[in-house]
């Protein structure tokens, strides 16, 4: 009786049932990251002298830097903040009303459903191969730069900003509708006021974003940055580089800090700079 009692108050936990095609994805997942690291053909031995040339060309960079370089890589610098800047301004003017018409409850379904596609194709092409197909009709220019991050931006923001307006609270939506009010008015009183904030963090954050790909951009001609980078580094003006590394850390944390600090007064309302650690 005694034994009875125990069991039903302590019952036997049922053993989990295993399951096959979870281990069979597994198994399918881990043959495919063998495979890759097999294909790869990785010199694994090269591994063990990477600390001592790590050590070797940050001293050639950076003890001491060319100083005299100065004024030529902040220049460089703010052509790429420049390019970025007009990439994602670009970005954001085509996005916007996009991502309306992206948006479920907003367009028909015949609309919003080829934007999102588009917007995916776009986010799956990288921002230095769309440069490449443009500067075959503009050239190697920054204003090819800023146009392959146009581009780009257009894919991220108009996804970013479809996903924010669906995710708004359906009360004053309902409210705009109960009153007769049509699609604009809609936009206008019952998704923007609620999005507003998280959209223009995005902006903000593609602009970090297009200041870093900006860098990219120049290795392969566009100007800025990169381009000073590359002429450098083929060259071996190692102390150059140097210089330059650390005109780019340095404004690249700037706008980091300035961004964060007017994204969080949008999000929680308050001039609070984020820690460099977050």
């Amino acid at each position: 009786m005694t034994t009875t009692l125990a069991q039903s108050q302590h019952p036997t936990r049922p053993v989990k049932p295993t399951s096959r095609l979870r281990t069979t994805l597994w198994l399918v997942v881990s043959l495919i990251i063998v495979a890759a690291f097999w294909s790869v053909k990785i010199k694994w031995s090269a591994l063990a002298d990477f600390p001592s040339q790590l050590i070797k060309y940050v001293g050639l960079m950076l003890f001491p830097p060319d100083w005299s370089k100065l004024g030529e890589a902040f220049k460089a610098t703010i052509l790429s903040v420049q390019m970025a800047w007009i990439g994602t301004v670009l970005g954001i003017v085509i996005s916007f009303p996009l991502s309306f018409l992206a948006s479920k409850g907003l367009a028909p379904r015949a609309v919003n459903a080829p934007l999102r596609l588009i917007f995916a194709v776009i986010r799956a092409v990288p921002e230095v191969v769309i440069a490449i197909l443009i500067l075959s009709v503009t050239g190697l220019t920054p204003f090819t730069g800023a146009l392959a991050l146009a581009v780009g931006s257009i894919g991220t923001l108009g996804k970013w900003g479809y996903e924010a307006f669906e995710g708004v609270d359906p009360g004053p939506k309902e409210a705009v509708r109960s009153t007769g009010g049509g699609t604009l008015a809609l936009i206008r009183w019952g998704v923007w006021p609620s999005a507003a904030p998280e959209v223009l963090s995005f902006w903000l954050y593609r602009f970090e974003i297009n200041v870093r790909a900006s860098a990219i951009l120049g290795l392969i001609g566009a100007g800025g940055i990169g381009k000073m980078l590359q002429d450098n580094v083929q060259f071996r003006n190692w102390d150059a580089v140097g210089m330059l590394l650390i005109v780019v850390v340095v404004v690249t944390m700037a706008i980091d800090q300035v961004s964060g600090l007017v994204r969080n007064k949008l999000i929680h309302g308050t001039w609070r700079a984020p820690r460099l650690a977050s």
